[in-house]
């Protein structure tokens, strides 16, 4: 079930137990594996979302993001069993992205072409962790799906509103107060008319490339391929 959007007007004060910690620390370590393969082709990835504010529930998944254009085989060579290959985009002017799905609830994402400001701040706007800190234990500051501010402390975290206060999450975030704007408009509609989908969703078979599945995409479907050639793709 989708989490709903909260209008918080208090600061709240979440202490984690053992098995929180552990919980997180085990999905941290099967993300700083992925992260690792995947770095030892030269190519960076990150890890965002809960693992990396720490905020974590036991139905988290693990989400690693490539935020540059790259070989898709250079990226599956090295990350084991594959369990699903698919193509997403979310709206006709958003980029099209690859998600690998692999065991322990891992989905590698990548882009098939650039990345505009905009879509990089919202990996910013959840949390963004690099393999360092992966290892280091590191957690961030970043903005869960109920539109709540996470604030990692040693205890665990706190907890602040985002509808309202905009401005001041944009900056602790160091993200545009667009893009602040831009994730509450989106989720308080989804929480009023219901989850709207997404504009393309393709899962490729075995014998099926990212790139050559994408190509066929753009050269069937005008509105990828003005996003596509808007970005010099």
């Amino acid at each position: 079930m989708a989490k709903k959007p909260e209008l918080l007007h208090e600061v709240r004060q979440i202490t984690y137990d053992k098995d929180h910690w552990n919980h997180l620390q085990t999905l941290r370590d099967t993300a700083l594996k992925t992260v690792q393969r995947i770095e030892s082709t030269g190519i960076r990835s990150l890890a965002y979302g809960s693992i990396a504010r720490g905020d974590v529930s036991k139905s988290s998944d693990i989400d690693i993001i490539v935020i540059r254009p790259v070989a898709s085989y250079r990226i599956e060579l090295v990350l084991g069993p594959i369990l699903k290959r698919e193509l997403v985009q979310a709206t006709p002017s958003m980029v099209l992205k690859g998600h690998i799905h692999l065991p322990e609830n891992t989905v590698v994402t990548f882009p098939l072409f650039k990345f505009m400001s905009r879509e990089e701040e919202f990996y910013r706007w959840g949390g963004l962790i690099d393999c360092k800190s992966l290892k280091e234990g590191i957690r961030v500051p970043g903005v869960d799906k109920r539109l709540v501010f996470i604030e990692p402390t040693e205890t665990g975290h706190f907890e602040h509103g985002v509808i309202g206060h905009e401005q001041e999450v944009s900056k602790k975030l160091n993200v545009s107060v667009e893009i602040a704007r831009e994730r509450v408009r989106v989720l308080k509609r989804r929480d009023s008319v219901g989850r709207t989908g997404v504009y393309l969703t393709r899962t490729l078979d075995d014998d099926e490339s990212f790139e050559a599945v994408a190509k066929t995409l753009r050269d069937s479907d005008p509105a990828l391929r003005r996003t596509i050639q808007r970005r010099g793709g």
